[in-house]
């Protein structure tokens, strides 16, 4: 597969500022840590408030998560309302979709006083079923819209080949060009003098009156606040993060249909998942299909997700071959609301966003909103509903239990097996070793040569499993990626896999 293929189309569309690595200590009002949507936003939003702004991302600005989204801004987040009333009543539920449709409001007004070009679409959105039992989860799910008062509509209709029990549909959601848009909140933060480090590894924070964050560079940046927005909490044991979310992969394409794509954003409920939206690359119109899910790291073939797509798109759209594919990751907590304040109840200098589910470009800006309200010491009605430290409900605390005895699974399981005893490498290939008593997982590249790590994940020790179609070392436990010579791609890792030497 060529690396064209495997680029996001997002990234690949938009030229995006450089910037230094940090090579001092400072001293800032606020340290964000991250270069994804979230930590942007709340770098934009604070410095329009005269705040003193140090952005910390550890690879290039916006290469992360939000470099590889569907990029729906919407309040229609799959099956949630229903459970959502279930385990917490109508009036969190409620919440919940409020704080999203302020988020969209954020965007649209935004987009509309800078004057941002980036393809900023209104469409509606659908949920729809192709079994009967789903097609009772969205008649609860529509039930759910009415209590909240959510305007919508039920049916049983797409504009497509596909088969259907039932569809729901949100009106004036909103799709758009994520990259180009955040451009252009870096260049107003970077014109209120936001200090943007890229290449630059937050490893650990020291908590006195004023934290301050170590970077993997020996560098401190003093502040009165840090707003840890790294997608997964690199500073994660004191509230032990690693134990309360799980971290999946998902598949998307871009293909350029056969006939006129009938505009809407659409998302399957059923297992597995199927995602649905327009976008224009070059002046011409492709879809983007999204779908398919497994933990991170718990899959032999990953690159059966890529045909399973394809085949779908060929069946539903008439299209040849995809012009574009990748994979995003996302983490969900145990009650999958995010976490958004403080890292831990009376820890008010640290504070944390994570755990979007898959809907990351609408709850990114509502814990950007909300970050930032707490920072200004402001009131925000969402405050109680995304603490991180709100109270598990039973499901939450089954989840906490099913999620654990996984990850004890897999530990035990990469511990004791998963070793080849003899074996010869084809380039672009890869095997877990055992040599000298170790297990070393070596790849050969398309020149011939080989790249040996070690297979124990630094983040608690579990065994990694090879990724084939992105070519990366995935710890099945906790979600972290390597690349193939075993530097850090996604935590909660922050140390890269130690090299193997003969």
């Amino acid at each position: 597969m060529n690396e064209r293929m495997h680029q996001s189309y997002w990234r690949d569309s938009v030229s995006l500022p450089s910037f230094p690595t940090l090579q001092e200590n400072i001293n800032t009002d606020v340290c964000v840590v991250g270069g994804g949507i979230t930590g942007i936003v709340t770098s934009y939003l604070l410095s329009k408030k005269g705040c003193k702004v140090v952005l910390l991302e550890s690879d290039t600005i916006l290469t992360g998560t939000t470099g590889y989204t569907t990029a729906k801004v919407t309040a229609q987040h799959g099956l949630i309302y229903d459970e959502l009333i279930q385990h917490m009543g109508i009036d969190k539920a409620k919440l919940y979709y409020e704080a999203n449709m302020e988020a969209m409001k954020f965007v649209e007004e935004s987009v509309k006083n800078l004057h941002i070009k980036c393809d900023l679409e209104e469409e509606e959105a659908f949920l729809y079923a192709t079994s009967s039992k789903y097609e009772k989860k969205l008649q609860k799910e529509y039930e759910a819209y009415q209590k909240i008062g959510i305007p919508s509509d039920l049916s049983n209709k797409l504009p497509f080949s596909i088969e259907t029990k039932a569809v729901l549909k949100m009106s004036n959601q909103f799709q758009f060009h994520p990259l180009l848009f955040l451009k252009k909140l870096i260049e107003e933060m970077v014109s209120k003098d936001v200090s943007i480090y890229e290449n630059t590894t937050a490893v650990d924070i020291e908590e006195n009156l004023h934290p301050a964050v170590f970077t993997k560079d020996k560098y401190v940046i003093n502040c009165k606040k840090v707003v840890v927005a790294s997608h997964f909490p690199f500073y994660d044991l004191k509230g032990l993060y690693f134990s309360r979310m799980y971290a999946e992969r998902s598949y998307i394409i871009a293909v350029k249909p056969e006939e006129e794509y009938p505009g809407g954003m659409y998302y399957c409920v059923d297992t597995p998942t199927r995602s649905l939206r327009s976008v224009k690359i070059n002046g011409e119109k492709y879809v983007l299909v999204g779908g398919e899910s497994h933990k991170t790291g718990q899959e032999d073939d990953t690159e059966q997700y890529y045909q399973a797509l394809l085949s779908f798109s060929e069946n539903v759209l008439k299209t040849e071959g995809a012009h574009y594919q990748w994979s995003a990751q996302d983490l969900t907590t145990l009650d999958k609301l995010p976490y958004i304040g403080e890292i831990t109840k009376n820890t008010n200098s640290i504070l944390i966003a994570t755990g979007y589910r898959k809907w990351g470009m609408t709850n990114g800006i509502t814990a950007a909103l909300l970050l930032t309200d707490i920072i200004l010491e402001k009131e925000n009605p969402y405050k109680e509903l995304f603490s991180p430290s709100r109270l598990y409900l039973e499901p939450a605390f089954a989840s906490f239990i099913t999620n654990n005895v996984d990850v004890a699974r897999h530990l035990i399981k990469g511990k004791l097996g998963g070793v080849e005893t003899s074996k010869e490498l084809s380039p672009d290939e890869a095997a877990i070793f055992r040599i000298d008593g170790k297990k070393v997982g070596c790849y050969k590249d398309s020149t011939g040569n080989v790249h040996m790590v070690d297979t124990t994940c630094t983040h608690l020790g579990c065994e990694v499993a090879w990724n084939n179609s992105e070519r990366t070392w995935d710890c099945p436990c906790h979600g972290s990626r390597f690349d193939y010579t075993g530097e850090v791609i996604e935590g909660p890792a922050v140390e890269p896999l130690a090299k193997y030497k003969n």
